[in-house]
């Protein structure tokens, strides 16, 4: 890869690129031109943390939203005077 290769613009050349109106727009109906992406370039995403660290949570979530709801029902009732 030359030197020249790094600093050239991956988007498509306006003034060669088919079927742009003068302004860079395109016809009605017709499709744009691609434009480079960025996505193919990422890093690998790092991996999710272990399931059963992730269940615990939820089971601690889920006991303290029962308890909470039982707490509002037993009010509701009188229980709590």
């Amino acid at each position: 890869m030359s030197t020249g290769d790094m600093h050239r613009n991956p988007d498509p050349d306006p003034d060669q690129t088919p079927g742009l109106e003068p302004g860079g727009g395109v016809a009605p109906g017709d499709t744009p031109p691609a434009e480079s992406s960025m996505s193919g370039a990422s890093d690998r995403q790092p991996g999710t943390g272990s399931t059963r660290s992730n269940w615990a949570a939820y089971a601690v979530i889920g006991a303290f939203v029962v308890v909470l709801l039982l707490f509002f029902v037993g009010y509701v009732i009188g229980l709590f005077d």
